[in-house]
C-alpha cells in the first residue's frame, strides 16, 4: 500500500536571517519559500498575509502565544507601509510589544540586525514581487 503525498504547514524550526526576498517569496538558511512568512522566535512560518491584507491571518496568533519572549514586531506591509489596524495595534500594547510597520524590505533588513544584536524581535513580512 502506498502512502500519499503529506502536505504540512510551511515551518523552518529555528531563527534565521533573510538572505534574500522578492519575486513573491523570501530566501532563508539556503532555503526557499514562497509567499508571506512570520518570524518567530519557535521559527519561521508561511503565513496567508498579502499586500492588500497585510495583517490577516490565523497564523498571527502565533505571535501573541509567543509575545512573552519577544519586545519588538516588525511588520513588512509589502512595498507601501500600511498602518496597522487600531485593535491589532492595542492588542500588540497589551501583549507589551513595540509594533512597527514598515516596508518589507526595510523590515527584512532591520530584522537582520536586531537579529544578529540577539535582540527579541519578531518580523510579519509580506511577499513582494
Amino acid at each position: 500500500m502506498t502512502k500519499g503525498i503529506e502536505i504540512r504547514q510551511a515551518h523552518f524550526p529555528g531563527r534565521a536571517p533573510i538572505e534574500a526576498y522578492g519575486n513573491g517569496g523570501f530566501r532563508f538558511a539556503s532555503m526557499s519559500h514562497r509567499g508571506s512568512i512570520l518570524c518567530l522566535p519557535s521559527g519561521i512560518y508561511g503565513w496567508e498575509a498579502t499586500a492588500g491584507e497585510p495583517f490577516s491571518g490565523e497564523r498571527l496568533l502565533k505571535l501573541f502565544e509567543e509575545a512573552d519572549e519577544l519586545k519588538f514586531v516588525l511588520f513588512g506591509t509589502g512595498a507601501d507601509i500600511r498602518r496597522i489596524p487600531p485593535a491589532l495595534a492595542e492588542r500588540l500594547r497589551r501583549a507589551g510589544l513595540s509594533a512597527d510597520p514598515i516596508s518589507t524590505g526595510a523590515a527584512v533588513r532591520t530584522f537582520n540586525i536586531m537579529l544578529s544584536e540577539g535582540r527579541p524581535v519578531a518580523a510579519a513580512l509580506v511577499a513582494v514581487d
